[in-house]
């Protein structure tokens, strides 16, 4: 487990693969809910037997997957439903998820207790505006 939208998988021939989460994007370790975000995902799928399916490569090279769990659960609904991920709009056209995310936001579930929550995006310019300085 990498952090919150990233994970380590063991496949059937004893490799490792590491998985981007498609169509979610979860604070970064050093943000608020981070940590938390990487506990709730390892608590949902650690240990368990899932189901992926390769979309692509990200710009970073890692493979975008689609992962499904405990009888056809997606991973990346399900962390946005709880509050500990932002719907990745920019790379998803999966429009249900921006609902999941807004009944989060309206319970102030996981990072939704904070009103001034920054996206992971936003959280990533930011740091990349302070290096240039």
């Amino acid at each position: 487990m990498k952090d919150g939208d990233t994970v380590v998988i063991l496949l059937a021939d004893k490799t490792q693969e590491t998985l981007r989460l498609a169509d979610v994007d979860c604070p970064e370790n050093g943000q608020p809910f981070g940590k938390n975000a990487k506990q709730f995902t390892s608590s949902l799928v650690f240990g368990k037997t899932v189901t992926f399916y390769r979309i692509g490569k990200d710009r970073y090279r890692r493979t975008i997957a689609k992962i499904f769990y405990d009888n056809e659960k997606y991973l990346s609904k399900e962390i946005i439903k709880a509050g500990f991920g932002w719907w990745y709009f920019k790379a998803s056209r999966n429009t249900e998820l921006q609902k999941f995310q807004d009944t989060a936001k309206e319970k102030k579930l996981g990072l939704w207790v904070d009103q001034n929550a920054v996206s992971p995006w936003d959280f990533r310019e930011s740091k990349k505006k302070k290096k240039v300085l």
